[in-house]
């Protein structure tokens, strides 16, 4: 009898990893994803990538608001009777009584070093926290949120230059690349799953914009560390007579002087423990994001100038 497979996952992170299974041979019979979205203005309705690719590979998808109490997607996916369902950052938690309806059961991709970083936002927090390593873990999935038993972490070093972006990018790689040993073992039903230690679980909440404002009080890792686990949004930002300045790129720097002083012509900034962030690229609200060549050219902040933190 032919293998059955769904897959449930909505943002770009999940896109190779559907790709993956797909081209290789892997019977993805149904994908679930979230509804498009309107864009702010409610010019235009946004697919979610997810919906987008299935599109291109021709595979049915289906798009419900809500799995709780819907008594017409359990009936669906119970007379699919599939073998498996994959998980990847679908942005909906799986009701209880849908857990069940597979043979092998639900499993998930997070993006984190299990018990660390359960929840919302495992990128951004571990990059904010100046983790060391980051990785994927399979888990499968139980009633509470993620703290099923893992078979497998797969780690790489968490270079500190790299934003949420590229660390996103190269964590949804190796998924892409680990999932297809994973699927055939589960479905051999050669895995091995182990309860996580709850003891040292970590939750990475979701993130709220008010977490992007910057202060110069800090030292320059845990501001570079904000900058590139916010980008690209919400983002890291400072305030500067009346308006806001969003970071998008930097590094960190040897220069001293008070807590937020311009130590130079291209926007160095001083921090705590005798260090600095040289601002690479920046984007003045309400204006296109510059090099920092570009924008020292017409901006009021200058050399001496200090920038509080507020």
């Amino acid at each position: 009898m032919a293998r059955k497979i769904i897959f449930m996952g909505t943002p770009l992170f999940a896109v190779p990893i559907l790709k993956s299974l797909y081209q290789n041979g892997f019977p993805i019979t149904n994908v679930y994803t979230q509804p498009p979205q309107r864009s702010q203005r409610g010019q235009r309705i946004n697919k979610s990538p997810i919906q987008g690719i299935s599109e291109t590979l021709n595979i049915d998808f289906r798009c419900p608001k809500s799995l709780k109490n819907n008594v017409e997607e359990f009936e669906f996916l119970k007379n699919i009777n599939a073998d498996l369902a994959i998980v990847v950052a679908y942005g909906q938690i799986i009701p209880k009584e849908f857990l069940n309806l597979t043979k092998k059961g639900f499993i998930n991709i997070h993006a984190s070093i299990l018990p660390s970083w359960r929840g919302a936002a495992p990128i951004q927090r571990s990059i904010m926290n100046l983790d060391s390593e980051i990785g994927i873990s399979i888990m499968r999935i139980n009633e509470k949120l993620d703290m099923g038993p893992v078979s497998n972490t797969y780690k790489i070093k968490l270079d500190q230059n790299l934003n949420a972006q590229e660390i996103s990018e190269k964590l949804s790689f190796l998924a892409a690349e680990k999932i297809l040993d994973e699927v055939d073992d589960i479905l051999e039903d050669k895995s091995i799953f182990i309860d996580q230690d709850h003891s040292r679980a970590t939750y990475a909440k979701k993130i709220s914009k008010d977490e992007g404002q910057i202060s110069w009080n800090d030292n320059a890792f845990k501001i570079l560390g904000k900058i590139n686990g916010l980008f690209p949004s919400p983002g890291a930002f400072f305030n500067f007579n009346g308006e806001r300045y969003k970071i998008l790129k930097a590094e960190v720097g040897n220069g001293v002087g008070k807590a937020g002083e311009v130590l130079t012509d291209n926007l160095e900034i001083a921090c705590s423990e005798n260090k600095s962030i040289k601002i690479l690229e920046i984007q003045r609200q309400g204006k296109n994001v510059q090099k920092i060549g570009e924008f020292i050219l017409g901006s009021q902040i200058k050399k001496g100038v200090v920038i509080s933190n507020v």
